[in-house]
């Protein structure tokens, strides 16, 4: 049986789009060191979520049915982590691409969605709602893998520029504390929507 594709695209381009741990993650990282210093920052978030959906794709949503208290302990590690991310977005305090520190890692960027409770869920929700019974475990991974890289490829690097133009026009003013707040706000509450969504 053959996976729609159209409608696959749509509701990953929805999801990676939208608001999100992630998301707010790149921003942040865009409005302090730029998009040219962050690239490889974003290269580890986009694939980092392969290190989601090849397991998943392969029989992690059948252990998640045996062994449900191991999602458990990844969902509050993923809150910590989320908490931790968001307390360091709100003192964070903007010098677009002129960041003296050095900006966060490829391999950093990889950890964000395998602890991103947005990420499970949006893979989840593709796996038992847009790959129909019957696909080979490979082709069905493989076209979710492909799916959610290329969209994940055009909408990271837009949020952290977002993050760099926004930068620009209010670094060094009053509204700058006002929106790291907003941005670390954003992100803790993305997060515990995703966790009250999957309860």
């Amino acid at each position: 049986m053959s996976v729609a594709l159209t409608p696959l695209m749509v509701f990953a381009a929805s999801q990676v789009a939208t608001p999100g741990p992630a998301n707010m993650i790149l921003l942040a990282t865009g409005a302090r060191f730029g998009l040219r210093r962050a690239v490889p920052f974003v290269a580890g978030v986009a694939l980092g979520k392969q290190l989601i959906i090849w397991p998943a794709g392969f029989g992690l949503l059948a252990l998640a049915e045996q062994a449900p208290f191991v999602f458990a302990a990844l969902k509050w590690a993923s809150l910590a982590y989320i908490l931790w991310l968001a307390w360091r977005i709100a003192g964070t305090r903007l010098s677009p691409g002129q960041a003296d520190d050095a900006p966060p890692s490829f391999i950093a960027g990889l950890i964000v969605h395998p602890l991103n409770p947005k990420a499970w869920a949006m893979i989840i929700g593709i796996f038992t709602n847009f790959i129909p019974q019957g696909t080979t475990p490979l082709l069905g991974t493989a076209v979710v893998a492909a799916a959610l890289l290329i969209v994940q490829l055009i909408f990271h690097p837009l949020w952290t520029f977002a993050g760099e133009t926004v930068a620009r026009v209010i670094a060094g003013r009053p509204a700058e504390r006002w929106l790291m707040a907003a941005l670390a706000l954003l992100t803790l509450a993305s997060v515990v929507y995703a966790l009250i969504g999957s309860v």
